[in-house]
């Protein structure tokens, strides 16, 4: 399965285990998130390019993978790979697709948009993450931005961290990692950026040819 498909799975909504305290963020870290959700609410879609690098800490390597993301309210977002090989991924609010056309195979799983985190869910302008985050600011001498480090007020098994880098005069977020409780980490670099682009439905839909093998685990057996 994709390390797309299972960070999104991992962001979503879960049983979680017990809160902890943690220090409330400082007066700039509040208003630089107030300034990225605002950002955010007023973004009816977007499209951007994306390099994204899954190191699996495990096995010591590194998987890189580039395209292009499109985001629409009020939960639609499409990711297309282009390298190292061509891939599919939709989110229509109701449930995820996922298209290989060089296996000829279309899975599709039940994921519904109100499942996500809000550190997902907030780049439609819905969620708060202060309200889901202890969120604080971290050195990084190699960003271009602001890097915000967000634990979970009440943690979850599926993830230890996420980071956000930001631009701080624009409000967009350069970039995204996903901490996994093994240590690995899912980081997504975008360029690109281009808001408001009048982006239609029609272009959340995927229509694999004729003879492409589907997988529907939203049917259950009788």
């Amino acid at each position: 399965m994709s390390s797309l498909l299972l960070s999104l799975l991992a962001l979503s909504s879960s049983v979680l285990l017990a809160s902890q305290k943690r220090p409330a963020p400082t007066d700039e870290v509040k208003a630089l998130v107030a300034r990225v959700q605002a950002f955010y609410e007023k973004t009816t879609d977007f499209t951007a390019s994306f390099r994204q690098q899954y190191t699996y800490q495990s096995f010591n390597r590194k998987q890189t993978s580039e395209g292009k993301v499109f985001f629409l309210k009020p939960a639609m977002m499409r990711w297309e790979y282009q390298k190292p090989s061509p891939k599919s991924f939709v989110l229509d609010g109701e449930k995820v697709y996922a298209y290989d056309p060089e296996a000829m195979t279309l899975t599709i799983a039940s994921l519904r948009s109100n499942q996500l985190s809000a550190s997902v869910t907030f780049l439609w302008g819905q969620g708060k993450l202060e309200k889901e985050f202890a969120i604080s600011r971290v050195e990084c001498g190699s960003c271009r931005g602001t890097l915000l480090e967000m634990i979970p007020h009440k943690p979850d098994p599926r993830f230890q961290k996420i980071k956000l880098e930001v631009d701080p005069r624009s409000s967009q977020v350069l970039r995204s990692i996903v901490i996994d409780p093994d240590g690995s980490e899912n980081e997504i670099a975008f360029t690109d950026f281009k808001a408001n682009q009048k982006l239609s439905k029609e272009q959340f839909k995927l229509q694999p040819p004729p003879g492409t093998q589907v997988v529907d685990l939203t049917q259950r057996p009788h």
